[in-house]
């Protein structure tokens, strides 16, 4: 696989799908968010039967929850995922001077952040509630903080390896840690009972669609 190289100009046909993908998914999270703003009936049923099938799993497994429990709350962590965007942008601003793609990786995770917490503020949306829970979370449900910070972190980690031309060795380890981290995380937090399965796939699409629309800003501005 051949990697364009970080001072190739930007093409116009690449922005465009970007921002062609940004608008699809962003189309599809404003319909999820209608859908569990309105609790419309046949998502919220979904919901519950997965939800409940994951807990008893959870619970009858404890080993496989406590695993679950580390890769979430340290691992995959929203705070660790921001501490590894903002060493990666001192490292091109100390290494390269690159200051305006270390400020667009930054911006860009702190409107995600912004826009997870807006989102939760606004729609209120409760979580699961257990007689015998096997971990806990504050605020709002909706969307998963977890699945977005990671969805937008690593993706635009990822852009910038492929911005970069690594070796292909590199890129599709680097890939294949990031899918397993970000399909890793929206699932622990199901299976620890602490979001329902509409969180994730919110905090999935809300990420990707802050992505592409990143990556689009960037090919027009940094060529």
């Amino acid at each position: 696989m051949h990697h364009a190289p970080l001072d190739s100009p930007p093409r116009p046909a690449a922005r465009h799908t970007f921002l062609g993908a940004a608008a699809a998914l962003g189309l599809c999270s404003v319909l999820l968010l209608v859908l569990v703003a309105v609790e419309w009936r046949p998502l919220m049923s979904a919901d519950g039967d997965v939800s409940r099938t994951t807990h008893r799993w959870a619970v009858a497994d404890p080993d496989v929850t406590q695993a679950c429990r580390i890769l979430t709350d340290w691992v995959w962590d929203p705070v660790t995922m921001r501490l590894l965007g903002a060493a990666v942008a001192v490292w091109l601003v100390r290494r390269h001077g690159d200051w305006w793609t270390a400020g667009w990786l930054v911006v860009t995770a702190a409107v995600g952040t912004a826009l997870q917490q807006g989102l939760k503020a606004a729609v209120g949306r409760a979580r699961p509630v257990w007689p015998d829970p096997v971990d806990s979370a504050h605020y709002a449900a909706y969307p998963s903080g977890h699945a977005l910070t990671a969805t937008v972190v690593l993706g635009l980690l990822l852009w910038l390896l492929h911005r970069r031309g690594v070796g292909r060795v590199l890129w599709r380890a680097s890939l294949a840690v990031a899918a397993l981290s970000v399909a890793g995380v929206g699932l622990t937090r199901i299976w620890l009972g602490v979001h329902w399965p509409s969180d994730v796939l919110g905090g999935w699409l809300l990420g990707a669609a802050l992505v592409a629309l990143a990556i689009a800003v960037q090919l027009r501005w940094r060529p």
